[in-house]
């Protein structure tokens, strides 16, 4: 266990996840990759002996006080403004009720009931700042996404992240023990942006469920989707947004068609998702571009799915693509390569990590029609390309996991655990 033992490892952790609840469905509204790594982490947690209850804001009258996600696993909604659907600008002012439902959820049990806490994205961050220094146990920060980031390469059109999360954001960092980043290039960023304390920052990288996604038969998963056998299909998965870009591949495809790379009757394009974001301002906007383009007769538009379903949509694709604009780590393109699918993503934020470019899938540079429309082009015109960059997409996939993943959080945790004790003065008694 990486050197963990016993005397370190947490009896009980409380994370935070404020505007999502690991129990909501990926792919649409606020839910995708901090969902799946919530549930993927904390279940894992468990199995090791380690007892999870998850916090998050209750959305509807009829969820349970607490439900279990799995054994080990309990997730604890907590009321905080009204039970609806808040837009993440409204969310900051519900703060103050979220940390008093957490804290008297707390109050309740004996004292020393949790050992740490982990909070997933800043409103979560400013809730376990409280929450530590309450409890007097490590604060573990996940970011997810940082603003600073995210304003530097903002989508046409789309609304750049307000200050009062920069703000927050930067609270965070200043008071967290340990900041987990998904990548290298995020730990650089949290030091460079925000002035981080590197000896604070670890580079845990995310992992993928590599018992769902896996290699299976195309041909029965294309059937099942009522694909034709030998159509080129690209595939998009995903929260539909302008930050998710799904509009470069729908561009992308019809640059194919205009130039001929691929015939109309032999291409079909999937968008996997729901509107999310400012992609709900205009929720048609993508299906509106498909018509603008002349594409509708190529494109499918499918809602978010789930386990073996997702799992099908990827092996049916002969690519996917993840044209994002920001992306802290891209768990929908490990994923795909883990069902033997290559992918072709823009080269941000850490994408790059999680796609080996020009061995699993291809990277491109920008955003430009003409460019996506160049990658897409060769892996179209070269199948044994494709099939060649789908055997290197499992081998690369198969490096991460989220046993690994859980691995190392733990020793992030006795890290923690070990740098408070130390920061604690030393009490002399007189004899």
């Amino acid at each position: 266990m990486n050197g963990v033992t016993q005397l370190h490892r947490p009896r009980r952790v409380a994370v935070l996840s404020v505007h999502t609840s690991p129990l909501e469905q990926p792919g649409t509204g606020d839910a995708g990759g901090l969902n799946v790594y919530v549930s993927q982490t904390t279940r894992r947690l468990a199995a090791h002996g380690v007892a999870v209850e998850v916090f998050t804001r209750a959305t509807s009258s009829d969820l349970p006080p607490v439900a279990e996600l799995a054994p080990g696993v309990l997730v604890r909604h907590v009321t905080a403004g009204p039970y609806e659907p808040l837009t993440r600008a409204e969310l900051p002012g519900q703060l103050c009720a979220f940390t008093a439902g957490v804290l008297r959820a707390e109050a309740r049990q004996e004292p020393g009931h949790y050992d740490l806490v982990h909070s997933h994205y800043w409103l979560s961050g400013q809730v376990g700042w409280l929450a530590r220094d309450r409890w007097g146990v490590p604060l573990v920060h996940t970011a997810h996404t940082l603003a600073k980031v995210k304003n530097a390469a903002l989508a046409e059109g789309d609304t750049p992240e307000p200050r009062v999360r920069v703000i927050g954001e930067q609270q965070v960092v200043d008071e967290a023990d340990q900041l987990i980043a998904n990548t290298a290039v995020e730990a650089g960023q949290l030091t460079d942006l925000y002035g981080a304390d590197p000896d604070k920052v670890r580079t845990i990288a995310p992992g993928v469920d590599l018992d769902c996604f896996r290699p299976g038969d195309r041909a029965a998963d294309r059937a099942a989707l009522g694909l034709p056998a030998g159509a080129l299909v690209l595939a998009f998965v995903g929260r539909v947004q302008p930050l998710k870009a799904p509009d470069v591949l729908l561009r992308a495809a019809a640059e194919l068609l205009a130039r001929g790379v691929v015939a109309r009757s032999e291409l079909r394009v999937l968008f996997v998702g729901g509107p999310s974001g400012t992609g709900l301002e205009q929720p048609a906007a993508l299906q509106e571009l498909a018509v603008a383009l002349g594409v509708t007769d190529v494109v499918r538009f499918l809602p978010p799915q789930v386990g073996p379903d997702l799992a099908r949509v990827y092996r049916a694709a002969d690519v996917v693509a993840v044209p994002s604009h920001n992306e802290s780590f891209g768990l929908v393109a490990l994923e795909a390569q883990a069902c033997g699918t290559p992918v072709v993503a823009a080269a941000v934020g850490g994408l790059p990590v999680a796609v080996a470019d020009g061995r699993s899938g291809v990277l491109v540079r920008g955003h430009a029609t003409a460019d996506w429309a160049d990658a897409l082009g060769v892996l179209a015109r070269e199948p044994r390309r494709r099939a060649a960059l789908g055997e290197g997409a499992v081998r690369h996939a198969r490096s991460f996991s989220w046993d690994r993943t859980t691995d190392a959080l733990l020793a992030a945790y006795a890290d923690a655990a070990r740098a408070l004790r130390r920061s604690l003065p030393r009490v002399e008694v007189a004899v």
